[in-house]
């Protein structure tokens, strides 16, 4: 059987609905009206999708002064998710949503391979590209049989704050902003109470990796676009943060697809690293 880890595309995954070795996850979240997502999967969704909430689900608690806005989970809470949800071993996950992968299809797909699960992907084009093409749709609230997760940690994906700290200025590293250009110059700051970026940093936007009608841009261009960015820096240097590390998981995904390696996340991201007032900002 085909094992899919980057991106799937609809005529792939509607050929699966009914397998009981694939599970099916509606990611959809809108960071302004929190529960809008679970109203929107309660309506209608993808035949057997059962649904993950951001914050209630793929994000740690939050502590004022210390986190970010959607803070990265322990180990053993995302384990337990991800075992209510009926994932284990040799089950192929696919998540979506309806914002081009970035909210939070890929913070779930990111989130399992950190924890050793490698059979997940992305439904390229999202719920938009399934609904336009007349797929099958389902309303209501489904639920998958319990599993046992076992998760086996890849601890070296994560980079802290203090680490980024230490590695923004360093010459053999590359930190990546993945937020809009006018975001990262400090122009239109809109989320967040302090405008501007990590020193150090360049703009890497997830939106460059979307074509006008919402689906990845092909391999080809993927490559050239981040051979370019990275400047020949390896992966295993390379870091992507955003605002509350969900939408710089984009650019990870994008990387990893077209053939080059696996960066890694600052999962606290802009939001984290202004907790602190110390911390420098530039814009």
């Amino acid at each position: 059987m085909k094992k899919y880890t980057t991106l799937i595309s609809t005529e792939e995954l509607s050929q699966h609905l009914h397998d009981s070795k694939w599970a099916i996850v509606d990611c959809r979240f809108a960071l302004a009206f929190p529960e809008k997502g679970v109203q929107d999967y309660f309506d209608s969704h993808i035949p057997g999708a059962v649904y993950a909430h951001l914050e209630k689900d793929l994000s740690g608690s939050i502590i004022p002064g210390e986190t970010g806005r959607h803070p990265w989970p322990g180990v053993d809470q995302a384990a337990l998710f991800f075992s209510r949800i009926g994932i284990e071993a040799g089950v192929q996950v696919v998540a979506y949503d309806d914002a081009g992968g970035a909210l939070a299809a890929v913070r779930l797909w990111w989130m399992l391979r950190w924890l050793g699960h490698e059979t997940v992907a992305v439904l390229d084009g999202g719920w938009q590209k399934w609904v336009t093409e007349g797929r099958e749709v389902k309303s209501g609230i489904e639920v998958r049989p319990q599993r046992n997760f076992i998760s086996e940690p890849r601890t070296e994906l994560l980079v802290s704050t203090a680490k980024v700290d230490k590695l923004r200025m360093d010459p053999a590293y590359r930190i990546f902003d993945a937020r809009a250009a006018e975001r990262y110059h400090g122009l239109n700051e809109t989320i967040d109470p302090v405008a501007g970026h990590i020193p150090g940093a360049f703009s890497a936007p997830y939106l460059d990796n979307l074509t006008i009608e919402g689906v990845f841009r092909p391999v080809e261009e993927l490559r050239a676009h981040y051979k370019a960015l990275v400047g020949g820096i390896p992966p295993e240097k390379t870091i992507f943060y955003c605002g509350s590390g969900v939408t710089s998981i984009h650019d990870l995904l994008a990387m990893l697809h077209a053939g080059l390696g696996e960066a890694k996340l600052y999962a606290g991201s802009w939001s984290e690293w202004i907790a602190d007032g110390k911390r420098p900002v530039a814009t």
